[in-house]
C-alpha cells in the first residue's frame, strides 16, 4: 500500500477548504516556525554536530539565524506581498480594474538535501507558508539526526491538517514523486534533479530546481594574495566544503599561484591550527560513501597543501591541489568537500574562455583590485549568482534572488522571491457590465470604419493590441 496517499488526501482537503488563505493563518504558521527555531536551538545544534560535526558558530550563522531572518522578513512584509498588484491599462480598459493576484498553488512538495539540512528545508518552507500553500516536507535521510528532529518536533509547531513531514530514502522518494503536486521545490544534485523533473513532467507540475555545479573562482594578478587566501579558504572550507556555492576551483596565472599557495597555507593554519583534525571549527564528511569518493580525488594533480585523511573520523584535511588537468575527475565532477584545485591560465581571456566552455555554475567569483576586471568577468560569463572580491556573501541578501541557471538549476528564492516562487501570479481584469455600444465596434460584421477606430485607439496609447 502506498504510504503517502492518506496524508496527501488530508492536505488537499485542507487546502480546498480555504484554511490556508487568510493572512492571519499564514502569519500564525510563520510564528510557529519561529518558535520551533527558538525553543529547539540547542537540539538542532546537537543534531547538526552529530550529522556534520558543525560548530555552534557555523550552525548559528548558516542554518538557524538565516532561517529566522527569513521568517522575520516574511512576517514584516506578508500583507504587502499578498496585496493585489495594480498594472497599467490601455485606452480600452481605462474604466476597468486590472491587477495581478498572488494565489497559492495548493499542495507543494519541498525536498531538501543533507549539507544544510535546516536552512535548505526551512527557508523554502517560509515562502510556501507565506504564500498560503499546504506543504509536504521531505528532509534528507542522509542527515539522520536533523531528519529526526524535523520529523518529531517541527509538526508540533504547525497546523498538521495543512502540513506534513515524510521520511524515506530513494525508494520512498520515487513513490512520493508518482503523486501529483501543484508545485515541487527540489534542492540537491543535478542527477536527482533530472529524476524529479521527469516525474514532474508527467503531471505538468511546475518546479524549482536548486542544483550544484563547479563554481569558478578567478584570481587576477592585480590583488593581494593574503586577502584572497583568507576569503577563499574561509568559504571553501566552511561546512568542510560541503556547500553548493563554494568555489570548486581557482583559475589564476602561475605567478599568482606561487604567491597564493603560501598565503593559503597561512590562512588554513590561522583558521584551523597546525593540526586541523583537532580543530573544533572544521567539520567532517557526511558519510563513508562521500569520504571514499573525496579521498579518491586526492590522487588528481599534486597535493600542495593538506591531503591527510582519517577514515575512522571521516576527516579530510583542508587541501589544495596543483598541476591538475581539465580531464581529471576533480575537474569533471562537483567536489563537495575540502579540496581546492588550482588551474593555471595565461590571463583573463583564457579564464573567461575556460569558464564559458563548461556548464553554467551556481556561483562565480572574481578577485581583482581592478573594478574593470571584475566587471568584465561579470559581463562575459553566466552563472546563477556572482560575487566580486569575496565568497558566498551574495546569498546572505534576501533582496537578491538565489538560484541557478542551466545545469545549475532553474527558479529562485529568498525573501520576496520565495513568496513569488510559491505563488501563482493570476492576471485579472474586471470590466464594467455596461458601455455595450462602445464595445460593439469589435463585433462582426467588421467595417473599415470600425477598424480605423480600433487602430486610432491603439495608436493613442502606443498599445500593441486593444479589443475594447
Amino acid at each position: 500500500m502506498d504510504p503517502f496517499t492518506d496524508t496527501l488526501q488530508r492536505l488537499r482537503e485542507a487546502f480546498g477548504s480555504g484554511r490556508t488563505r487568510p493572512a492571519e493563518f499564514r502569519a500564525a504558521q510563520l510564528k510557529g516556525l519561529g518558535r520551533f527555531l527558538r525553543e529547539n536551538k540547542q537540539l538542532l545544534q546537537e543534531a547538526l554536530a552529530q550529522d556534520l560535526h558543525k560548530s555552534v558558530f557555523e550552525s548559528e550563522v548558516s542554518e538557524i539565524s538565516i532561517s529566522q531572518s527569513e521568517i522575520d522578513s516574511a512576517l514584516r512584509n506578508l500583507r504587502a506581498w499578498m496585496k493585489d498588484e495594480k498594472v497599467s491599462k490601455n485606452l480600452a480598459t481605462q474604466l476597468d480594474s486590472a491587477f495581478i493576484r498572488k494565489e497559492p498553488f495548493g499542495l507543494v512538495l519541498i525536498v531538501a538535501p543533507w549539507n544544510y539540512p535546516v536552512n535548505l528545508i526551512l527557508v523554502p518552507l517560509v515562502g510556501a507558508l507565506a504564500a498560503g500553500n499546504c506543504v509536504v516536507l521531505k528532509p534528507s535521510e542522509v542527515s539522520k539526526s536533523t531528519e529526526k528532529v524535523l520529523a518529531e518536533v517541527l509538526p508540533r509547531y504547525l497546523d498538521q491538517s495543512c502540513f506534513a513531514v515524510v521520511l524515506g530514502g530513494p525508494q520512498e522518494m520515487g513513490q512520493l514523486l508518482e503523486h501529483k503536486f501543484d508545485y515541487i521545490f527540489f534542492t540537491g544534485s543535478p542527477q536527482v534533479g533530472k529524476t524529479v523533473m521527469a516525474a514532474a513532467a508527467k503531471h505538468l507540475t511546475p518546479i524549482t530546481l536548486e542544483l550544484g555545479g563547479k563554481n569558478p573562482c578567478y584570481v587576477d594578478d592585480n590583488c593581494d594574495p593574503q586577502t584572497v587566501a583568507n576569503r577563499v579558504a574561509w568559504f571553501r572550507y566552511f561546512n568542510t566544503g560541503q556547500t553548493c556555492v563554494a568555489p570548486d576551483y581557482v583559475l589564476c596565472s602561475p605567478e599568482m599561484q606561487a604567491r597564493l599557495l603560501p598565503a593559503l597555507q597561512s590562512s588554513i593554519t590561522r583558521f584551523y591550527g597546525e593540526d586541523p583534525q583537532n580543530s573544533p571549527d572544521l567539520g567532517r564528511i557526511i558519510n563513508h560513501k562521500h569520504f571514499q569518493r573525496l579521498r579518491g580525488l586526492l590522487s588528481c594533480g599534486r597535493v600542495a597543501i593538506g591531503g591527510q585523511s582519517d577514515e575512522s573520523e571521516r576527516y579530510i584535511a583542508p587541501t589544495v591541489l596543483v598541476d591538475v588537468q581539465e580531464t581529471e575527475p576533480v575537474m569533471q565532477e562537483e567536489i563537495f568537500g575540502p579540496i581546492l584545485p588550482i588551474m593555471n591560465v595565461r590571463g583573463l581571456d583564457e579564464a573567461i574562455d575556460f569558464i564559458n566552455r563548461r556548464e553554467k555554475p551556481l556561483a562565480l567569483y572574481a578577485f581583482s583590485n581592478s573594478n574593470q576586471v571584475v566587471k568584465r568577468v561579470l559581463a562575459q560569463t553566466s552563472s546563477g549568482g556572482f560575487c566580486g572580491n569575496d565568497g558566498f556573501m551574495h546569498m546572505t541578501l534576501s533582496s537578491l534572488p538565489f538560484g541557478g541557471v542551466g545545469a545549475s538549476g532553474m527558479g529562485s528564492y529568498h525573501g520576496k522571491f520565495s513568496f513569488d516562487t510559491f505563488s501563482h501570479h493570476r492576471a485579472c481584469l474586471l470590466r464594467r457590465p455596461g458601455l455595450e455600444k462602445i464595445y460593439a465596434i469589435r463585433y462582426p460584421p467588421h467595417s473599415p470604419r470600425n477598424l480605423r477606430l480600433l487602430l486610432l485607439a491603439m495608436e493613442a496609447r502606443g498599445c500593441s493590441c486593444t479589443l475594447l
